[in-house]
């Protein structure tokens, strides 16, 4: 299902975009499948996740991420990879992760939507 999002909205992603690292789909099952360690974050509505997400994403809505991070991942060079329905949401919480001081954030473009799309596995 495609989206339409609202033009402040693109504007706000597109302005966040070339101050953030991106990956893809592939780059992700790439990275799993080489046993990189790095944390998975969803962060998607509640009910979204519930419905289906990645196998291993720990789960860090969009509207708390900033609030709960410390607490889910304290060391802020860990690296961490943020995926939502599309890669618009991500991209906007890798921005805030940056500017709390995370340094290895990517957000996943495609997100959640790529990942089916890709044939990968959810739970």
């Amino acid at each position: 299902m495609v989206k339409n999002h609202s033009q402040r909205f693109l504007d706000i992603v597109n302005s966040a975009r070339p101050q953030i690292r991106e990956c893809n789909v592939q780059d992700v099952v790439d990275r799993r499948a080489g046993g990189e360690p790095f944390h998975l974050v969803d962060v998607r509505e509640e009910s979204e996740f519930s419905a289906a997400h990645i196998p291993d994403a720990t789960h860090l809505g969009k509207g708390v991420i900033e609030r709960d991070i410390e607490s889910a991942i304290s060391d802020t060079d860990a690296p961490i990879v943020l995926y939502c329905g599309g890669g618009f949401r991500s991209a906007l919480a890798a921005l805030n992760l940056q500017q709390m001081g995370y340094t290895s954030v990517v957000s996943m473009d495609g997100g959640f939507s790529g990942w089916k799309a890709a044939g990968q596995p959810v739970v």
